[in-house]
């Protein structure tokens, strides 16, 4: 048997799966934490990564390995390849003036839109590089190559030691504001104007199937992939697909054939593992809503998803707008979450817990519309992520997504997806690896979503 590896290397965690290569089967897995934080050192993510694969029983029997890793960010390492400072994660927020100096410049977002795909935000690596040059130039001055989380580990595996072998992809490459996914290239005078002029060495961009060398002990070296990336290569999703995650944050994806450019900046232009696109909208807030809610009710999730699961479709007139934390789509960084449509007879437990995950799913429903509004169309929608796992969401999403979901079996699809890549840098064929899934229906339900819209636009009327 054949064997390849395939790494998560999220911001909470770093997990590493080891697959049959013919079949994807899963042959042993393992685990460890991240600290806490949104700075920092990658020595950390090394040192997890190592204690994933000794979790895992080690990877010195497998023939390829992949690493598939949290976006954005910001790794700047010197010319003998040591770390500059702790690497900025994509919640750091710190560079969230720096990301409207960047639209300015440019002259409005629609520019960065057309250019690039992506519009400044905290989270993108060239906001996080105009920070570092205005708040720490000795640091930037330091800088002789910046990469990302994923493009630092599939290196430090390599063990090369030398910066001029750092190694990406296009999917993690078109997060950073810099590169752009049409093209297929670098925007070097982005870049440079990011960086107050600066222009450090960046990572090779690596094709889908392309291999970023061998480890020591001989593994190939997949290109690796951005988190988003990897799951749908985990998926199996193809044109007409979207992903749909609830996990801390909402997001819906879809792959594709082109290239979006959302003046807005609402889609992101990323693109995917597979030499395709991957427009892209995400939500600050996701399954945290429902144990929000859950507390408030003074329940536990289970008894919270019976309390939803009782109530009628649209929660008799009440909505719940779960802008809890602010909003990223549409962009309210400063809005509130409410509840709407109170009346003496609504207002019941089993009514709010509705309402809540209505809200939730709704959000999600908004994501995808603002993918359908640059042409793509969107046939299938699969579900993943810790809060697909409540039985109210499985029971309400189908009739709010036009009366069905794909509910995949439990799985690491970030990891799967990085080893289905391995075994593509191996084999130079793309696996057909079988993944069990359920197919859950309901009654479409559109005036649901048509009354949250309501609610919702009143919020966006008042930014």
């Amino acid at each position: 048997m054949t064997l390849v590896a395939g790494v998560d290397s999220s911001t909470q965690s770093c997990k590493v799966v080891v697959c049959d290569a013919d079949t994807g089967a899963v042959v042993r897995m393992g685990g460890a934490p991240h600290p806490e934080g949104t700075a920092v050192h990658p020595d950390r993510w090394w040192e997890a990564l190592c204690a994933a694969i000794s979790a895992a029983g080690g990877i010195d029997d497998v023939a390829a390995v992949s690493v598939a890793g949290q976006q954005h960010g910001m790794v700047c390492l010197d010319t003998s390849g040591a770390v500059v400072r702790d690497a900025l994660l994509w919640n750091d927020t710190r560079s969230a003036p720096a990301a409207a100096e960047l639209i300015e410049e440019l002259g409005g977002a629609g520019s960065w839109a057309e250019q690039v795909g992506v519009v400044p935000v905290a989270s993108i690596t060239a906001t996080k590089l105009r920070w570092l040059a205005d708040h720490e130039p000795e640091h930037a001055d330091a800088t002789a190559a910046v990469c990302l989380p994923h493009d630092w580990l599939t290196w430090r595996l390599s063990g090369t030691g030398d910066i001029a072998t750092l190694t990406t992809d296009r999917s993690d490459a078109s997060g950073t504001g810099y590169f752009s996914a049409a093209s297929g290239e670098y925007r070097k005078d982005f870049l440079a104007m990011a960086f107050r002029g600066r222009t450090p060495a960046l990572p090779r961009v690596l094709g889908p199937a392309e291999s970023a060398g061998r480890t020591p002990t001989g593994a190939l070296l997949g290109a690796g992939a951005g988190d988003n990336a990897a799951a749908a290569l985990g998926l199996h999703a193809g044109p007409g697909d979207a992903i749909v995650s609830l996990g801390t944050s909402g997001v819906v994806s879809a792959v594709t054939e082109v290239a979006p450019h959302d003046a807005d900046g609402l889609v992101a232009g990323f693109a995917d593992a597979t030499g395709r696109h991957l427009p892209l909208v995400c939500t600050l807030n996701g399954a945290p809503v429902l144990a929000a809610a859950a507390r408030a009710l003074d329940v536990d999730l289970a008894t919270f998803a019976d309390l939803a699961q009782s109530a009628p479709s649209g929660a008799c007139g009440l909505t719940m707008v779960p802008y809890l934390g602010g909003e990223r789509s549409p962009n309210l960084p400063d809005a509130t979450g409410n509840l709407a449509g109170i009346t003496a007879a609504n207002f019941t437990p089993a009514n709010i817990a509705r309402a809540a995950a209505e809200g939730l799913l709704c959000s999600l429903v908004y994501c995808r519309e603002q993918i359908e509004a640059q042409g793509i169309t969107l046939r299938r929608f699969i579900t993943i992520g810790g809060g697909t796992k409540s039985c109210a969401v499985q029971s309400i999403a189908p009739g709010l997504f036009g009366g069905s979901i794909v509910l995949p079996a439990d799985g690491e699809y970030v990891a799967l997806g990085a080893a289905r890549q391995a075994a593509w840098a191996l084999t130079g064929d793309l696996p057909d690896w079988e993944i069990g899934s359920t197919l859950i229906s309901a009654d479409p339900r559109p005036e649901v979503y048509q009354q949250y819209r309501r609610h919702a636009d009143v919020a966006l009327s008042l930014r």
